[in-house]
């Protein structure tokens, strides 16, 4: 579903990501787990069109958006969720939500992510500046739902919030993927929700992916080591 195939990135003169490849499945969901400052935020940020790529190819379900704006990689079905949540304060919960939607609002999707997330029905009209991070979360990722992605980017998701919420977003994401069989690309640098969430993981260390494990296989230990260097 997503190919990202010999990718180059970088600010400037100076590069981050150096000809990294990876392939995430349709309904997988697959993890990048590394340090801070080892290119994680920089790879979703060129993921989804916000840098331009020097070199490489991305493609969504066979199609090439490698040279696409951020708004076009959205409607043919890549949608993120990025570090920082970036909410709009001073809009509702429901108008945040409906601020994601790319074709006219349709009431039974928004009822769906309140299903997904109940407190977010309960909050509807509250502005999402008082809310919570995990509720802020929570509603990030709703709103990038309203997309409809075949593919959902999510940038260190637990950063902030508290350990019962991040329980809590694990399961939704898990179901998400079984109900819509999504495919759910993950950067973190928290292990255990990675453990708990993705099919598969990648460590990424200075702009390069350096081991690739099932999750059946990963040796945490190991892996905790090499966050922790």
């Amino acid at each position: 579903m997503l190919n990202v195939n010999e990718i180059h990135v970088g600010y400037g003169q100076s590069p981050v990501i150096r000809g990294m490849s990876f392939k995430a499945g349709k309904g997988e969901i697959v993890g990048i787990v590394g340090r801070n400052g080892m290119g994680k935020t920089t790879l979703f940020r060129s993921l989804i069109g916000m840098l331009p790529l020097k070199g490489g190819q991305i493609t969504l379900d066979g199609v090439d958006i490698s040279e696409d704006e951020s708004f076009n990689r959205v409607g043919k079905g890549l949608a993120i969720v990025p570090q920082g949540r970036m909410i709009f304060p001073y809009l509702s919960v429901y108008e945040n939500l409906i601020s994601g939607a790319r074709t006219p609002v349709s009431q039974e999707e928004v009822s769906e992510i309140y299903s997904l997330f109940p407190i977010l029905r309960e909050m509807k009209n509250r502005k999402g500046g008082n809310l919570s991070g995990g509720q802020q979360q929570q509603l990030a990722i709703g709103r990038a739902l309203m997309t409809r992605p075949k593919v959902l980017l999510l940038d260190e998701p637990t950063e902030g919030i508290q350990p019962s919420i991040i329980k809590d977003i694990a399961r939704t994401l898990k179901e998400i993927r079984d109900m819509r069989n999504l495919t759910i690309v993950v950067s973190e640098q928290v292990l255990s929700f990675m453990l708990d969430v993705c099919d598969r993981l990648f460590v990424i260390e200075k702009g390069a992916l350096v081991r690739e494990d099932l999750r059946s296989a990963v040796n945490a230990e190991e892996i905790r080591k090499m966050l922790s260097v």
